[in-house]
């Protein structure tokens, strides 16, 4: 690996990190990179999701204090979140590439979840109370999200904001710092697989995951300071150029 390419990777870990603190779909910066330098899309992949996990916990740090009192919440949503990541992480050993074909319209159904999000929760406030983590359908549909995370990930947390916002009454901020919770918990799974059974690249591994530390601190800065309707914004705008990098590629 020339010094150039080692600056590129880690820049793209910056990124990354900052975009999924603040939104999700870091992966978009930091997959295709490698496969422009030259790796397989499953050498990339996996290795990618290995140097994002510190980014992950390294967001969620930033976000402890909208954490607060959510502990069950993370908890009973982590248990699915971790089962569906190991999941996805063997599915994607085993079927590398069978996800391609639904990402952009998982993307696309998320955007317009998180855009309809406000109108579309005055809805269901008379049939959601304190406890609508419980749900076993939020349950189901985060451990589908988690299983998509495990195997490839890109706009995850796009659906993780969409599902949280719809199902839980509580502040956007507070839901975001979940969700960073979740996404590297998720990914944290599937990065032990990988670490065990998989051909994981540690130099670019160790690159992103110097640039995602630094780049969850710097997402976890500026996200916590977007009032919730610029933070939507922000989801909305990310995801609609995630969903035309993945149709025009």
């Amino acid at each position: 690996m020339s010094p150039l390419e080692a600056a590129a990777i880690l820049a793209a870990g910056l990124a990354a990190g900052t975009i999924n603190t603040i939104v999700g779909s870091g992966s978009l910066i930091t997959f295709p990179t490698l496969l422009a330098f030259g790796f397989s899309p499953l050498h990339a992949n996996v290795s990618n999701t290995v140097g994002l996990v510190p980014g992950s916990i390294s967001g969620a740090i930033g976000y402890r204090r909208e954490l607060a009192g959510q502990g069950d919440r993370a908890v009973r949503l982590g248990i699915v979140s971790g089962a569906g990541g190991l999941t996805g992480g063997v599915l994607l050993l085993a079927f590398p590439g069978a996800f391609e074909a639904v990402v952009p319209v998982l993307i696309g159904v998320a955007l317009v979840l998180v855009a309809i999000g406000p109108r579309l929760s005055e809805t269901l406030a008379e049939h959601r109370h304190a406890e609508s983590h419980r749900s076993w359908q939020l349950g189901l549909m985060f451990f589908a999200t988690a299983i998509y995370g495990g195997y490839f990930g890109a706009g995850m947390g796009i659906i993780m904001i969409a599902l949280l916002t719809i199902f839980v009454p509580d502040d956007l901020q507070r839901l975001n710092g979940l969700k960073n919770v979740l996404a590297g918990l998720i990914n944290g799974v599937a990065a032990i697989l990988f670490i065990l059974v998989a051909p994981v690249h540690w130099d670019v591994a160790l690159l992103i995951a110097a640039g995602s530390i630094v780049g969850g601190q710097v997402g976890a800065r500026v996200g916590r300071r977007l009032p919730a309707p610029a933070l939507r914004l922000a989801i909305i705008a990310v995801g609609i150029l995630a969903e035309a990098k993945l149709l025009l590629a």
